[in-house]
């Protein structure tokens, strides 16, 4: 078996991911462009192989950080990453040669993200018994099945949050699904995440998502009097929904938005088949934390790895380090047109 950068074809690659049960969205060969465009991180695929075909691969980037250094990444933005392999000695293959090259590049550490279909399966370096190896456990995610009816669907999200589904129908909110409307679900989320004091992407990396996924990639926005006051970004992939980016304006959230809209976006899944909802990764003990559970979701924890090459630390990127609570409060006061010029410049540095 061979293990090297992958020269190949973006289809064969993701023929790969598409047919092992640990691939997920975030494996898929379209990353690549997008995040080199976006962000300028160097892409570093690794592909480990035979004459007979591929038996895994490990999506890794370099992300060249003033904040944090330099890093090794699978995989950045995204929520899951790590190896996708037929066995877990190609897993093994693929992590080792990922540290070898996280060494390399002279990084200070490499992260390889959890996957809640192949949860680490790697052995020591999993347990952090392995010098300069560690792991954190500050994620977990969510994901549920989706019935072909809504009445079964509805059944199983508790009743204090079926109330507040009700209250969106009630107050006449609609939901209208059109990728055209890109710019109005922006314009929230780039409000929503400042009212969170989180840096905001820039308006062409959204662009970028939707010209490379198309039909895979969807915008819901949710109208009140004929304003938007929330929207999602979700991704589909095989039999998946995964609510991405989204968000509601402030001033209307007593009309329950963020929950008639991920109901909205639950019944379009039971009508066109799809038949798991992920919600995706929350902090533990954190307010999306707390609403996922409250929609009947359990969460599945979701560890990380690090390999440190030269014994450092692991900088703390979450925004629950103390040490970054002032920023989150600075931002969060800031003009909204400010942080819309700004975010895309920072996020940028945070992997």
């Amino acid at each position: 078996m061979e293990c090297s950068l992958f020269r190949g074809p973006s289809d064969v690659w993701d023929q790969f991911v598409t047919a092992n049960p640990a691939g997920t969205f975030f494996h898929l060969s379209a990353w690549r462009g997008i995040l080199e465009r976006s962000f300028g991180f160097q892409s570093l695929y690794l592909c480990a192989q035979e004459p007979g075909g591929i038996r895994g691969v490990l999506p890794l980037f370099l992300v060249k950080s003033l904040l944090f250094g330099r890093s090794l990444v699978g995989m950045p933005i995204g929520v899951y990453g790590g190896p996708v392999a037929t066995d877990q000695e190609t897993a093994h293959v693929l992590v080792h040669k990922a540290a070898a090259l996280a060494k390399q590049q002279r990084a200070r550490y490499l992260e390889i993200r959890g996957n809640p279909h192949n949860p680490f399966a790697y052995g020591l370096h999993a347990n952090g018994d392995t010098p300069n190896w560690s792991r954190k456990d500050l994620y977990c995610t969510f994901l549920s099945e989706i019935d072909s009816t809504d009445d079964a669907n509805l059944a199983r999200i508790p009743r204090k949050q079926r109330r507040m589904v009700r209250q969106g129908e009630k107050h006449g909110l609609k939901a209208v699904f059109d990728n055209r409307r890109l710019r109005e679900f922006y314009e929230v989320y780039a409000e929503s995440v400042r009212n969170l004091g989180t840096p905001v992407y820039g308006f062409p990396f959204f662009e970028n998502l939707v010209a490379s996924f198309q039909d895979r990639c969807k915008v819901l926005v949710i109208e009140y009097d004929g304003k938007v006051i929330a929207a999602v970004l979700s991704f589909f992939f095989r039999d998946q929904v995964l609510p991405y980016y989204g968000g509601a304006l402030k001033e209307f959230l007593h009309l329950a938005p963020n929950d008639f809209m991920y109901w909205q976006l639950m019944r379009y899944g039971a009508a066109n088949c799809y038949k798991i909802f992920d919600f995706g990764r929350s902090k533990e003990g954190t307010g999306p934390y707390h609403f996922k559970r409250h929609w009947g979701f359990e969460p599945t924890p979701l560890p990380y790895l690090y390999y440190a090459p030269n014994g450092n630390g692991i900088p703390d990127t979450s925004p629950l380090n103390p040490k970054l609570q002032w920023a989150i409060r600075v931002w969060r006061s800031l003009p909204l047109g400010m942080t819309k010029a700004l975010g895309p410049h920072i996020v940028r540095h945070i992997p």
